[in-house]
């Protein structure tokens, strides 16, 4: 079994799911778990006018604060497994690969929530991203 398994969430059905699964499993194996939240790289906001209301690194700093409010909330039902989180600013398929990679993981756990294989392919998704680039072992999880 996986000693140190990521798992990407989004707020999803398909992420609560799969991170229930996995925190199943990791506390019968005696695994760690990584939660990891990506989002995108924020720009300024600016205002009606042209004048900017928040600089990116402020707009930065608010969405990892919210990153991680999100996850302790998400980690917070499995408080009898180890549940570390981390909140990364990018592409979701390369910045949860490059996390698998500094972090060792065993193992990615991806929600999905595309019906098929050839619907995930078709759409370029996370989970078919992972599929095809991770070096590590990637599980897909679809609820139906």
């Amino acid at each position: 079994m996986a000693k140190r398994i990521l798992v990407p969430v989004d707020g999803t059905p398909a992420s609560d799911a799969v991170l229930s699964l996995i925190a199943d499993s990791a506390r019968s194996a005696g695994s760690a778990i990584r939660l990891i939240d990506v989002e995108p790289v924020p720009e300024n906001v600016v205002g009606d006018y042209g004048r900017v209301v928040a600089y990116a690194s402020q707009e930065m700093a608010r969405l990892e604060a919210r990153g991680e409010r999100y996850l302790e909330g998400v980690a917070a039902p499995f408080n009898d497994v180890p549940i570390e989180r981390v909140v990364r600013f990018g592409d979701p398929a390369e910045e949860i690969l490059m996390e698998a990679e500094a972090w060792n993981a065993d193992l990615i756990a991806a929600p999905s929530s595309e019906r098929s294989w050839t619907g995930r392919v078709a759409r370029g998704s996370v989970a078919d991203t992972l599929l095809r680039k991770s070096p590590v072992p990637v599980l897909v999880y679809r609820v139906s």
